[in-house]
């Protein structure tokens, strides 16, 4: 069975969800749209993994640890509700052994979001990231399973760049590819991570801004997916509410005007991507 569509990066395992989590995984597969749950430290990603274990079919788990959360770094209600009893201000130190026992899983298909993130920039940081970046790396060559990658640059920062310092890292420890999500780099950032052999994904943003217009007509049509990282960026028409996957059609649509072909045609292309890199 092939979806229509499928939402590469979501978080209904996120506490936003706690209210109507089954409603919502239920509304994405009623409109053919398949899931991937990510896990941002253990417990989201073990949330992930259990999530995907309840279907049968079309909802998928990805686990690793964000790399704002190897580092004291601020407390997003969405994410870790209120209190937020699992959240350490010390950050986690990523554990290859708590992570190896969920790569085991089947409905496992990736490792991540793991990468860099340059946003709050401090050099104690970038080097605790970049560590716990390599030990994902190794941990997805060991199970030759793809990466899902986070990767964000600071504006006001002319002088590092997160793209090039991850893809840096990739080629040196590697053997596998996979996915730069939210991807918001430049032109030249495309061709580097499209050459290396990256899909880029693209969220919500596209309905509401033309700043990725250029960067969308120069990805190759077999390098591209879709994704909402739902609760988060929600796509015009709908914005204002939470985020949810059963809105990753509209972002699909934005991808086909962009690149002026037909709607079925890159929904179809999508799709065939999302099953190349994740095997599924």
């Amino acid at each position: 069975m092939t979806p229509k569509y499928i939402d590469i990066h979501s978080h209904v395992n996120f506490t936003a969800f706690d209210a109507d989590r089954e409603e919502v995984i239920k509304r994405a597969l009623e409109r053919d749209t398949w899931v991937i749950n990510v896990g941002t430290q253990v417990h989201t990603s073990i949330k992930a993994v259990e999530m995907a274990n309840q279907y049968k079919k079309g909802v998928y788990a990805i686990v690793g640890l964000h790399p704002i959360h190897t580092g004291a770094s601020f407390h997003d209600i969405k994410e870790l509700g209120e209190g937020g009893k699992e959240f350490t201000s010390r950050g986690e130190i990523f554990d290859k052994n708590k992570y190896r026992e969920l790569l085991k899983d089947p409905k496992v298909v990736a490792i991540g979001e793991c990468g860099l993130d340059y946003y709050r920039l401090d050099s104690e940081s970038i080097s605790k990231q970049k560590q716990a970046f390599v030990e994902q790396i190794e941990l997805a060559n060991e199970f030759n399973k793809p990466l899902m990658l986070h990767i964000r640059n600071n504006p006001e920062d002319k002088k590092n760049n997160a793209y090039f310092d991850a893809l840096d890292i990739l080629k040196k420890y590697s053997k596998v590819k996979g996915d730069v999500h939210f991807f918001a780099g430049t032109l030249e950032e495309v061709k580097a991570f499209t050459d290396f052999g990256f899909t880029l994904s693209f969220t919500g943003v596209i309905t509401f801004t033309h700043d990725y217009d250029e960067v969308i007509k120069a990805t190759p049509m077999n390098m591209i997916m879709s994704e909402t990282d739902a609760p988060y960026v929600t796509p015009a028409p709908h914005r204002g509410k939470r985020n949810e996957p059963s809105y990753v059609k509209e972002i699909v649509k934005k991808i086909a005007e962009i690149k002026n072909l037909p709607e079925a045609e890159v929904a179809a292309a999508i799709i065939e991507n999302a099953k190349r890199v994740f095997n599924i």
